[in-house]
């Protein structure tokens, strides 16, 4: 819970980068979140499905986010993400990438996010 709501902090951060970790909890907290969505809606009767619609746009920026930062990560611009947009080689491109171990040296876009230490 703790990665999703880091996540969510950082919802207009686009430049450093995301640790696999950081991604993948965000990603699967919006998963069950999402099929959660879907139930209620079921359980209602809204038949456009407006909780969810409601929930994907209020987590819509802190996921371009997390996945620009992903991307950082791995010496890659945040704009590789529109490879998306390509069904299937381009999904098969951002689950390799997103799973990919980060950089262990400091790239153009920060240090290695495993080695910093927080700051509290």
């Amino acid at each position: 819970m703790n990665w999703y709501l880091e996540v969510l902090k950082k919802y207009t951060v686009f430049n450093g980068r995301a640790t696999r970790s950081e991604y993948w909890y965000f990603t699967l907290f919006n998963i069950i979140a999402t099929i959660i969505c879907s139930i209620l809606d079921a359980v209602i009767g809204s038949g456009l499905g407006i909780i969810g619609l409601i929930y994907a746009l209020a987590v819509l920026l802190p996921y371009i986010g997390v996945m620009i930062r992903r991307l950082h990560d791995i010496n890659r611009s945040g704009w590789w993400q529109l490879i998306a947009i390509v069904p299937i080689l381009g999904w098969i491109l951002i689950i390799i990438w997103t799973t990919k171990d980060s950089d262990e040296e400091a790239n153009q876009y920060g240090e290695n996010p495993k080695v910093i230490t927080p700051t509290e």
